[in-house]
C-alpha cells in the first residue's frame, strides 16, 4: 500500500488559463465592465461589484441590483470620491439626496432604452431597497476583502407603513375585465395573465419558467417554479390555467413557457406595457399605473376574501415565507373595507345640503 504523502509542488504554478469571471453570469461581467471605464486600470473595485453581483440567485435580483448600485456608484463619483473610499457621512447625505432626485423616465420619441432624470422622486419604499443593496455590497466587500465597514451600516432607512401597500388593489370584477381582454389580445397573453394571477406568480418566475417545467404530481397538474431567492416550489396550475396555456403551446414541449416568435423568452418591459394596454381596454381605474405584480396582489387578496379562507393555505399560495407577510394583506383588505370613514361620512352627509337644494 502506498504511502498518503503530499505530492511534490512545482516550483511556480502553471500559467493563468482562465478568471473567475469567467464563470459569473451575463449581468455580473456587463456591470463590471461598465464601471472599469470609469476607474484606473488594476482597481480592485470593479471586480469586487461584479463578483457581489454574480452570487445573488436570480436574474432578476442582479438586474434589480446593478440598477439600484448604479445610482449610488454615480453619486460617488460625481462628488469625487472612490466608493471604496466612502465614509458614513456621505452614505448619510446620499440617502438625503434620494429623497429629491428625480427618477429615470423613458424618452418619448428617444432611442431604444434612452432615459432622462424627468421622473418624480423614490418613493420610502424604493429608498429603502436601493440604500439596501448599497449596503449588501459594503457587507459583501469587508467579508470578500477582511477589512473596511458598511457606510450604509447606521444611514436610518425610511419608515414605512408595514401594512401598507403602495399596489392599487383590482376588485375580482376588476381582474375579470382584465383577462377577458387579454383572451380577446390573443392566447400568449390570456395564458400569461391567467397564469401570472391564478398560480399567483412573481413576473421573473412566470418569464423564468420553460414548458419543461410542466407537469403532474399526485394528479394535479403543476408548474415547477423557481421563487425569490431561487429555490424551487412545485405550484398547481388550475383546470382553466391549464387550458390556456395548452392552445397557447399548441403542441410545443420545450423552451421558455412564455416566448416570442424568436423562441427568446418574453422581455419584462413588453410585460410591463401589455398589462398597462389590457387594463386601459378594460376601463381599470388604475390602469395608468397598473403593473404586472398587480395580478398576483390581487390573487392574494381575493384568495383571502374567500368564506372558508385558511391564512396558511393562502400563505403557501402566494409563496410567503414568513405569515405575517400574508396577514398584511388581510389587515390591509380590512382597514380599507371597514374604514370608519364610511359611516361618519354617510352620517354627516343627512345633515348636509345636497346638489338638489341648489
Amino acid at each position: 500500500m502506498s504511502e498518503l504523502v503530499p505530492a511534490s509542488r512545482p516550483a511556480h504554478l502553471a500559467a493563468r488559463t482562465r478568471s473567475a469571471a469567467d464563470d459569473w453570469p451575463t449581468e455580473a461581467i456587463d456591470f463590471a465592465n461598465e464601471l472599469a471605464q470609469h476607474y484606473p486600470a488594476g482597481d480592485p473595485y470593479p471586480g469586487l461589484a461584479g463578483a457581489w453581483i454574480a452570487r445573488q440567485k436570480t436574474k432578476n435580483t442582479r438586474t434589480t441590483y446593478v440598477r439600484q448600485y448604479r445610482v449610488w456608484d454615480a453619486y460617488a463619483r460625481q462628488t469625487g470620491t472612490h466608493p471604496l473610499e466612502a465614509r458614513f457621512p456621505l452614505a448619510e447625505a446620499f440617502s438625503r439626496h434620494l429623497e429629491a432626485a428625480p427618477t429615470l423616465q423613458p424618452v418619448k420619441g428617444g432611442a431604444r432604452g434612452e432615459k432622462a432624470p424627468t421622473g418624480p422622486p423614490r418613493s420610502d419604499a424604493a429608498r429603502a431597497n436601493v440604500l439596501s443593496a448599497c449596503s449588501s455590497f459594503y457587507k459583501y466587500c469587508v467579508r470578500a476583502r477582511g477589512d473596511g465597514q458598511d457606510p450604509f451600516d447606521l444611514v436610518a432607512r425610511p419608515e414605512l407603513d408595514q401594512d401598507g401597500s403602495e399596489t392599487q388593489g383590482s376588485t375580482e370584477e376588476e381582474s375579470a375585465l382584465l383577462l377577458t381582454a387579454a383572451y380577446e389580445d390573443g392566447p400568449r397573453s390570456y395564458a400569461l395573465l391567467m397564469a401570472i394571477y391564478s398560480i399567483a406568480l412573481r413576473l421573473d418566475s412566470a418569464l423564468g419558467a420553460r414548458v419543461e417545467d410542466l407537469g403532474y404530481d399526485k394528479g394535479h397538474r403543476i408548474l415547477n417554479v423557481r421563487l425569490k431567492g431561487g429555490r424551487r416550489k412545485p405550484k398547481v396550475v388550475p383546470p382553466a390555467t391549464g387550458h390556456a396555456i395548452d392552445l397557447y403551446l399548441n403542441g410545443r414541449t420545450e423552451g421558455p413557457l412564455f416566448q416570442t416568435r424568436n423562441g427568446n423568452p418574453l422581455d419584462s418591459t413588453y410585460v410591463w406595457r401589455l398589462v398597462r394596454r389590457l387594463a386601459a381596454k378594460a376601463g381599470i381605474a388604475n390602469a395608468a399605473t397598473f403593473h404586472p405584480h398587480v395580478l398576483k396582489h390581487d390573487a392574494v387578496t381575493h384568495a383571502l376574501d374567500a368564506p372558508d379562507a385558511k391564512l396558511h393555505h393562502v400563505q403557501d399560495f402566494a409563496d410567503h415565507m414568513d405569515p405575517r407577510t400574508t396577514r398584511r394583506y388581510d389587515r390591509r383588505r380590512g382597514r380599507l373595507d371597514n374604514s370608519p370613514g364610511y359611516r361618519i361620512a354617510a352620517r354627516i352627509a343627512e345633515r348636509l345640503p345636497s346638489a338638489d337644494d341648489d
